[in-house]
């Protein structure tokens, strides 16, 4: 019960605490994430999960369930709505355009969607000791020990009592609705950027020392006690690190890395899926997508031909 009262404000502090298994390959980067899948698959191969996450948002998942012809016949209608100048043409301004109202369009729902369970309707802010009680009130007569699961509630109340004074732009004490959303996904916004490479070096830094070592680095990935060899996608990120994060060679990394690494500055995640999509579907080579050529390989964009499908599930009038 407790667990579940804590919700997805304590994601970061649990996943942290979680046993991981030899397999798992997790993901740090915090820029503008697209989808929650990985990128590319063990073998480099381009992942069409996150082509579909990228492009649909939260319906990937519901045009899976969908015949084709249903899914080329709602994948029509967000070709029409990305269209903005009814040319006929998909430009990579418009999908770069699209893919991020997606993206938004998820924060701004889930960040409604925890306002109103943390306040009442005719208030238009919420105070840290509100919102503490609402979700750790069960933790006041806890000490600073561990939880019998790992968890040390006292940390994370105070984690994110620091993540909230960020968020407080005017240093009131309270969250507006714009300021709780910072709150949630400190990631989309420039001011709460310190935050986020705080906490992904204490997350990450097991000996406390303020750096990540290799092993710390690979540790937070790959469970190296499951036994046998490494994979080989340990041993790239391995090379990863010495090559590419660790830019001073000196064998960890600080805080300016760090940042380098979760929050690339240069790289548009929106931009570069746009430029993917076009140059997979691009069939006369224009630079641009036409309505048909979009639809030819509507798998690319809303699901994979082998998916089971039987009869529809879900029939959207609106999306």
């Amino acid at each position: 019960m407790r667990l579940l009262l804590l919700g997805v404000l304590c994601t970061c502090a649990l996943a942290a605490a979680a046993p991981k298994t030899g397999a798992e390959h997790k993901d740090r980067s915090k820029e503008k994430r697209l989808s929650d899948e990985d990128h590319y698959d063990e073998d480099e191969e381009h992942n069409l999960d996150y082509d579909h996450e990228a492009f649909l948002g939260d319906e990937a998942k519901e045009f899976d369930e969908l015949s084709p012809d249903e899914s080329k016949e709602r994948l029509a209608l967000i070709v029409d709505k990305i269209d903005e100048n009814k040319d006929g043409k998909l430009t990579e301004e418009e999908l770069t355009k699209w893919m991020k109202h997606t993206q938004n369009k998820y924060i701004n729902e889930d960040a409604d969607k925890q306002w109103e369970a943390h306040t009442t309707k005719d208030k238009d802010n919420i105070s840290w000791e509100d919102y503490r009680k609402s979700v750790y009130g069960f933790t006041e007569d806890l000490d600073d020990s561990e939880d019998e699961d790992g968890t040390n509630y006292k940390q994370m109340v105070d984690r994110d009592n620091r993540r909230w004074n960020a968020a407080d732009a005017d240093k009131d004490g309270n969250l507006t609705r714009d300021e709780f959303a910072h709150f949630l996904h400190p990631e989309e916004v420039d001011h709460m950027k310190e935050i986020v490479i705080l906490e992904t070096v204490e997350d990450i830094d097991k000996n406390k020392d303020g750096k990540i070592t290799e092993d710390e680095y690979i540790g937070d990935m790959f469970d190296g006690e499951a036994g046998g060899e490494e994979p080989d996608w340990v041993q790239k990120e391995r090379e990863q690190f010495k090559s590419y994060r660790d830019k001073d060679g000196n064998g960890y990394l600080d805080k300016e890395e760090v940042s380098a690494w979760i929050i690339p500055p240069d790289y548009d995640h929106s931009l570069a899926e746009s430029k993917h999509l076009i140059n997979e579907a691009d069939v006369d080579k224009d630079g641009v997508l036409s309505k048909e050529e979009v639809l030819e390989k509507y798998d690319l964009f809303v699901g994979s031909q082998a998916t089971e499908f039987g009869e529809a599930l879900y029939k959207h009038d609106e999306f």
